[in-house]
């Protein structure tokens, strides 16, 4: 069921997703050649407990999921598109690392994720996490009042197409606000006027995958790392927005 967001509700999500975007921004400063993944885990729950909010993931068991995720933070390294488990592995120069973050503040949830290189990297991956980040920036210029999630995603796949690259098929977009994941889905590609119709007090959390090779995903043993089936490099931004009576606010 689709569900709108009161304005008491979406100050505290205005709140939460400001208190977010900061702390991704220190996580993106921590990134850097030997850090441990783990250490990055770490370091967003004591920021989270330490701003007055909880980690949206930690424990958290998505529909479908076999287990509850195990940490705060999702650390997806170059082939891997999202839920990458922190652990023992070392970052290296040249490595593309997602970060991926949600934030439950005064009981409402916000996500937020971006994608970083990691010291010098390949001229044509930082074309990817341009277009990416970009990519983003379309799907949030497209959506507003009256618009669709298929405006949103013929967008997004429309631009990154003309770019070179490849939508990541399989994952998607999707409410936010109450739960960590919501309806509606919100696939990075579709049709004009297809899909869900966007109402002022609709939260979503956009966010597009691109591949430098398939969209195909695989699901590896861990039961939560999805990669690209031919283990091609992608990138992965995401931000909160709402649905206004005029056009749309970014939350995170």
């Amino acid at each position: 069921m689709i569900s709108t967001k009161s304005k008491l509700d979406i100050e505290k999500l205005r709140e939460g997703g400001k208190i977010l975007a900061t702390i991704l921004g220190e996580l993106k400063k921590a990134v850097a050649p030997g850090v441990k993944t783990s250490d990055l885990d770490t370091l967003a729950y004591r920021l989270i407990i330490k701003a007055g909010a909880k980690p949206a993931f930690l424990h958290y068991r998505p529909e479908g999921a076999k287990s509850d995720y195990p940490a705060s933070l999702c650390v997806s390294i170059n082939e891997e598109i999202v839920h990458g488990l922190p652990g023992k592995r070392v970052l290296k120069v040249g490595d593309l690392v997602t970060l991926d973050l949600g934030l439950e503040y005064k009981g409402l949830f916000t996500d937020m994720a971006i994608t970083v290189g990691v010291g010098k990297i390949k001229v044509e991956d930082k074309k990817l996490l341009a277009v990416t980040a970009q990519a983003l920036a379309v799907g949030i210029a497209t959506a507003g009042p009256g618009k669709t999630t298929g405006d949103i995603g013929s967008a997004i796949e429309k631009f990154v197409k003309k770019q070179g690259f490849t939508i990541i098929k399989g994952l998607a977009g999707h409410g936010v606000g109450y739960a960590p994941h919501e309806e509606p889905y919100v696939p990075n590609y579709g049709h004009r006027g297809g899909g869900e119709k966007l109402i002022p007090g609709l939260v979503l959390a956009l966010e597009p995958m691109v591949s430098t090779g398939s969209s195909a995903i695989k699901l590896l043993a861990d039961d939560w790392t999805y990669i690209t089936r031919d283990k091609s490099p992608n990138a992965h931004f995401e931000k909160t927005i709402v649905i206004t009576e005029t056009g749309v606010e970014i939350l995170t």
